[in-house]
């Protein structure tokens, strides 16, 4: 399997240092659908803060995506639900810490969340 990041430099707005316009996958056999990972713990209790909460997201993530033999390496589309603008950039830093910088086409949403304890919402797709 193949990744070929698009990302064009004339025509269209740059991208930042933390995302690419487009992902071409090449050779994918599978293709994993991720829902929208809270930051709860095993036992479904978000985390204190946005710090913690973040952490669990992508512990969460993480644990998913194994279950399908999959690792963060395989994400090729990302999605995060902001419950406030001032949530982007910890979540942003969040994403590069957990993708190891590799950048991948990204969207953030501020969106009220169904429990006001959650702060953040990520969803995926991956492909293996």
């Amino acid at each position: 399997m193949e990744f070929v990041p698009h990302n064009p430099t004339e025509g269209v707005y740059a991208a930042t240092d933390d995302y690419v316009h487009a992902m071409e996958v090449r050779g994918a056999g599978r293709l994993l659908f991720v829902a929208g990972t809270m930051g709860l713990d095993p036992a479904g209790k978000p985390g204190a803060g946005l710090e913690e909460q973040l952490e669990l997201i992508w512990s969460n993530i993480r644990v998913i995506l194994a279950s399908a033999d999959m690792t963060v390496d395989n994400i090729v589309r990302l999605t995060s639900y902001l419950r406030e603008p001032a949530y982007a950039e910890a979540n942003a830093a969040a994403r590069t810490a957990a993708l190891g910088g590799r950048r991948v086409p990204t969207t953030a949403i501020v969106a009220t969340t169904l429990d006001n304890d959650w702060l953040v919402e990520v969803e995926v797709t991956a492909a293996g």
